[in-house]
């Protein structure tokens, strides 16, 4: 299927899929796919693809509010996952969607490893290009650790959906954890395609009135520009593990202009997550897209690949202490 491309020299190689931009509308920020095209202007081409909602096996209702606060340069959100199950996805919400516009990939969540496979098979027998699965959930067999912050549980989760999917498959990675290349290099043996980098760092507010936690859930996973520096490292550090295998990463973490896209893609991702920003400004893909052809202008590249992974490191050698 041909897909329109803003830029050809935006197009990259995502795990085989050709994506018409770099940008990636990021899940839980764009419901379904649909939410944004009742904005005069929007429209699903400017992204190279689309994440879809985190979606479990059976429906949720999600966290009691509230479920999202502003924080200085970010925002904290605990939504909880409210979803209507992977069968009305599937049934109901695919066949809605444009497929000509853009790439979809659905976000998989789920409590046991035994959920994430099974939704996982769900969604193999579906017209959606890629599965992204979402290893920040707790596992409730473990007493509520989170399966990301866990190497051996993260390749577990990876290893039962690779059995039941041929399509691509991204891990979603957490930044609450010691070591993320570690977690990556594991992932990649279990048979991750691709990973998401990062997810969002857990955080909280605090109402001092009420002396209580502003978010229902008492914390939530802190995303916008408050994150960046945080989640460009955690990329410059999987993609030295990823770029020997040919790995790619969705790189993501306060994205808000062309600028901020330039050094994810510098520091190693091949692709970059919108999220935050499209909650103020909705039109923003089209600016990105826009000032990242002019960098290319302007440097006299001719394709968005000649920026992955071109970072150059100092050399800061030693400093020696005198007097």
């Amino acid at each position: 299927m041909t897909i329109l491309t803003p830029d050809p020299r935006l197009a990259v190689d995502f795990c085989g899929l050709r994506f018409n931009s770099p940008l990636v509308l990021l899940s839980g920020c764009v419901g379904f796919g649909e939410e944004y095209t009742r904005v005069k202007g929007f429209s699903n081409r400017d992204a190279g693809a689309v994440c879809l909602k985190g979606t479990t096996l059976a429906p949720r209702l999600g966290n009691s509010p509230h479920r999202i606060c502003e924080t200085p340069q970010g925002m904290l959100n605990a939504i909880g996952l409210q979803n209507p199950g992977v069968n009305w996805v599937v049934d109901e919400i695919l066949p809605s969607l444009d497929f000509s516009e853009t790439r979809f990939i659905a976000n998989v969540s789920g409590s046991t490893v035994e959920e994430y496979e099974a939704v996982t098979r769900r969604f193999n027998d579906s017209p959606i290009d890629a599965i992204e699965i979402n290893i920040s959930c707790p596992n409730v067999k473990e007493g509520g650790v989170a399966f990301g912050n866990d190497p051996a549980m993260s390749a577990r989760v990876v290893e039962a959906c690779r059995r039941v999917t041929d399509k691509p498959l991204i891990t979603k990675l957490s930044p609450n954890q010691t070591d993320i290349a570690a977690n990556a290099r594991g992932c990649i043996e279990a048979g991750s395609d691709a990973f998401s980098v990062i997810n969002t760092l857990m955080g909280m507010a605090i109402d001092i009135e009420s002396r209580t936690p502003v978010i229902g859930n008492n914390q939530g996973g802190l995303s916008g520009p408050a994150i960046k520096p945080v989640a460009l490292l955690k990329v410059h550090q999987v993609y030295q593990v990823c770029r020997a295998h040919r790995i790619p990463i969705i790189g993501q973490g306060g994205i808000c202009s062309a600028e901020d896209a330039l050094e994810f893609l510098i520091a190693g991702a091949t692709a970059v997550g919108v999220g935050t920003a499209l909650f103020y400004d909705p039109l923003i893909c089209t600016k990105i897209n826009q000032g990242i052809s002019n960098y290319l202008e302007r440097h006299g590249m001719d394709s968005v690949a000649a920026l992955i992974g071109s970072l150059s490191l100092h050399n800061p050698g030693s400093v020696k202490c005198t007097g």
